[in-house]
């Protein structure tokens, strides 16, 4: 058997001792190290309730504080609102330069009036007969919770108040304030999520706009129905046509809260509107104004179009345009082209267009309008595919027709069996079927019918009008009796489009608003 020698065994014990001691001067060490930089903690909340319900912070004991109803400004129009961003809107958002932050102006130097003579009463009230009256100037816009001085441009964002927080994405809002006082004019377009011309045509206003020589506003919503946009739809998630619910309902269906929110906070700012529509469900629309053509400030928007066809029509119950010309807002429907694709000469017409009527309104320098004046039509009617099958067009859009013209034929692709559809008035095709399958009765050629020039109401000019007046007209419309075509709205209300009355007991419009 192996011994091991005391020595080994006192070896061994220092060596354990020396290990003991080292380990507490490490812990000891350890704990003489200065702590990491400390983590802010989160805060603690609530999260069975509501962001809203938030409590206020509480003041201090034995300190004043006033309610929160005292300090607050008697009327919501005197609120201080901060002052929007100067942006480019010539240039992508990525492109964007940093503005410079403006100069302050000098201030007048302030003259030693203690040693002049006072001047008397007569000769003071003389000097100020005499005066010329001061030029008006232009005002800050005051929309979305922002200002927008006179001479800029800037990006807004709206999104309506009843949407999920973080769920659905802002609404962009585009905006020019002229330099000098003027109308405040709003181009809105697709209200419907799969009318793409009418995207391109607002872009290529809005970003051509030079804030320093305009007078008055513009402003410029691209994608109203932004959840039928995203979806490539004609309607919202709920499937409900939005622009059969203006000037809608705060506590309505979800359309009628996306309209009332719309309308109230930018449409109500408005002096006159361009709604921006296309044809549906495979249909496509000559450019033409539709309008209340007894209205004579609708006229005179409808006149400074240039070379447009332009269309009577008081607008369904529930549009964005008859909604807002009940609430005092001049509006028309400016229809070209079809849906879900981009046409190069709608986009073109509809921005020469709005140019001019820019021009009319005095808004921007003048300049020779385009084209030739183009007819009114004050009456229109719809022919119908009387049987189902492949359709395929003999006309074109613009096309002049007679009673009795071939307009079409509908061809069953089963027995083979082909139907002709031949026009039953004299007048022009304004919209047409794209060549697709139909079933019967789908509306395939909308023919417009010249209207008497004493049917039409002399224009009147289009001017900038108190905004509180149209506040108050909005939230309390006029009663008025139903516009010709309403025994339709059941059908309209279902997705069809604007309901116009014709010379013809068949006047289901299907391709508007």
């Amino acid at each position: 058997m192996l011994l091991r020698s005391p020595l080994s065994r006192s070896h061994r014990t220092l060596s354990f001792a020396l290990l003991l001691i080292s380990a507490q001067a490490l812990a000891l060490t350890e704990a003489e190290e200065p702590q990491d930089k400390p983590v802010p903690q989160a805060e603690n909340l609530q999260l069975d309730q509501p962001l809203v319900e938030e409590q206020q912070p509480v003041a201090p004991a034995g300190t004043d504080q006033k309610p929160q109803d005292e300090a607050a400004p008697e009327s919501k129009d005197e609120e201080p609102l901060p002052k929007a961003e100067n942006l480019q809107l010539d240039q992508p958002i990525e492109e964007l330069e940093e503005v410079p932050a403006a100069k302050p102006e000098p201030q007048p130097a302030v003259s030693d009036t203690t040693d002049s003579q006072p001047i008397a009463g007569a000769e003071s009230e003389e000097l100020q007969t005499d005066a010329p009256p001061p030029e008006e100037q232009a005002k800050p816009l005051r929309l979305l919770g922002a200002e927008v001085p006179p001479g800029t441009s800037t990006r807004l964002a709206w999104s309506p108040s009843q949407h999920f927080e973080g769920v659905y994405s802002s609404t962009a809002v585009l905006v020019v304030n002229g330099a000098q006082p003027g109308p405040t004019l709003c181009l809105t377009a697709a209200v419907h999520g799969d009318e793409l011309n009418g995207i391109e045509t607002v872009r290529r206003v809005m970003y051509n706009l030079d804030a320093d020589k305009l007078s008055g506003a513009v402003i410029g919503v691209p994608i109203v129905n932004l959840q039928g946009f995203h979806r490539g739809s004609r309607y919202l998630t709920d499937r409900r046509d939005l622009n059969r619910h203006f000037p809608g309902d705060p506590r309505g269906s979800s359309a009628s809260r996306i309209a009332h929110s719309f309308f109230h906070e930018v449409i109500s700012h408005c002096t006159a509107v361009v709604d921006l529509h296309t044809g549906s469900f495979y249909r496509t629309n000559l450019p033409q104004l539709r309008g209340d053509l007894s209205n004579p400030k609708i006229v005179k928007m409808t006149k400074g179009f240039g070379s447009t066809v332009v269309l009577h029509s008081d607008g369904a119950k529930g549009t964005l345009r008859r909604a807002a010309v009940e609430a005092g807002i001049p509006t028309v429907t400016l229809e070209a082209g079809a849906p879900m694709v981009l046409d190069e000469l709608s986009v073109s017409h509809s921005v020469k267009g709005i140019r001019t009527l820019l021009n009319q309104l005095g808004m921007v320098a003048k300049f020779r309008l385009w084209g030739d004046p183009e007819p009114v039509y004050y009456n229109s009617t719809w022919q119908r595919a009387t049987t189902g099958g492949i359709i395929f067009s003999d006309v074109k859009l613009g096309q002049f027709v007679r009673k009795g013209d071939l307009l079409g034929t509908v061809t069953n692709p089963i027995t083979n069996v082909r139907t002709e559809i031949r026009s039953q008035h004299n007048g022009r095709i304004l919209g047409m079927a794209m060549n697709q399958v139909v079933q019967p009765g789908f509306a395939a050629y909308h023919i417009g019918i010249q209207a008497p020039q004493e049917q039409i109401s002399p224009p009147e000019e289009v001017t900038a009008e108190n905004e509180q007046t149209v506040k108050e007209t909005a939230a309390s419309p006029s009663d008025e009796k139903p516009a010709k075509g309403d025994a339709h709205a059941d059908e309209a209300a279902s997705g069809d489009e604007e309901v116009i009355e014709s010379q013809s007991s068949d006047s289901d419009g299907r391709d508007e608003d």
